[in-house]
């Protein structure tokens, strides 16, 4: 399934240098749970040049070793409760980072304006992931070791949401804070086949059972294509968070960020006020124009 979110163009026009980066991210186990089944990943994918012999002094050639193709980001959280569940969410990360990698042809060739390249790898990664994961679980004994996938790819100047599970992806833009990502649980599915609203207390009760999940009885991977840019702030985030704190506050909180740390702490502190009563995971990410 592929989703297309057209937002307005503008700002700095050239692609984000590394050093405009600003992105952090932080984990916790919060107050309650004795393990943190969380795990997060930040990484830029770079074009590698491997010299073997030229006339040409190497400090020439360094902006072409160093070139960044994209930027990866993904929060998986580990079913909660079920066997191997810290085990599931690092061997999702880590497998679908493998496949990226391998994929790098992708961001070399890619169309600009096609997205189908880009869309087709990570729907492609995370099946692939997903039997990976359920393979494993079979074979160490571990049933029902799952995790939810939820993954940013920045090829500017688009991005991709990869969606499995809950965990959310929010874009701030022009102050207006919009969640991308649809959970992918059994109360958000009877909402979207017209059974039950969101006020009903059916809703509540399926809040957090999961309808897709890597590893899980079922996968359905969404992939939504967004246009990016410097305006953007972007939050990758467990359910540890939102169960805590609200929509109001998020955008509060990366409305008046001072940093992409800042924000992380001061949302994570917000979470654990509110009781922690989940693991938390938050990722903030957006690109800052450096000093001329």
């Amino acid at each position: 399934m592929v989703h297309i979110q057209e937002s307005p163009s503008g700002g700095i026009p050239h692609k984000p240098r590394d050093n405009e980066l600003d992105v952090f991210g932080i984990t916790h186990v919060g107050k309650v749970r004795k393990q943190n089944q969380d795990h997060f990943l930040i990484a830029s994918l770079h074009k590698r040049l491997a010299v073997q012999m030229t006339s040409i002094p190497p400090e020439s050639l360094k902006s072409g070793d160093t070139d960044r193709l994209a930027f990866l980001a993904m929060v998986a959280d580990g079913v909660g409760g079920s066997a191997g569940g810290e085990e599931a969410s690092r061997t999702a990360l880590d497998a679908i980072t493998a496949y990226i990698t391998r994929s790098m042809h992708c961001y070399y060739t890619a169309d600009p304006n096609d997205d189908a390249a880009f869309v087709q790898v990570l729907q492609e990664g995370a099946l692939r992931v997903h039997g990976k994961v359920t393979e494993h679980g079979s074979a160490m004994d571990r049933t029902g070791m799952a995790t939810t996938l939820t993954l940013f790819l920045g090829v500017w100047p688009r991005a991709y949401i990869l969606q499995v599970g809950d965990s959310r992806y929010y874009t701030l833009r022009n102050d207006r804070l919009v969640q991308v990502s649809r959970d992918q649980t059994v109360a958000e599915d009877l909402v979207a086949a017209g059974v039950i609203q969101r006020s009903d207390p059916a809703h509540k009760r399926w809040t957090h059972v999961l309808s897709s999940a890597v590893g899980g009885p079922e996968a359905s991977p969404v992939v939504t294509a967004i246009e990016n840019d410097w305006h953007h702030v972007h939050l990758l985030c467990s359910d540890g968070l939102t169960k805590h704190v609200s929509d109001e506050r998020i955008t509060e909180r990366l409305r008046t960020m001072t940093s992409s740390r800042q924000a992380c702490e001061a949302l994570l502190q917000d979470a654990l006020d509110g009781g922690g009563s989940d693991n938390i995971t938050i990722i903030v990410g957006r690109a800052v124009p450096a000093a001329p």
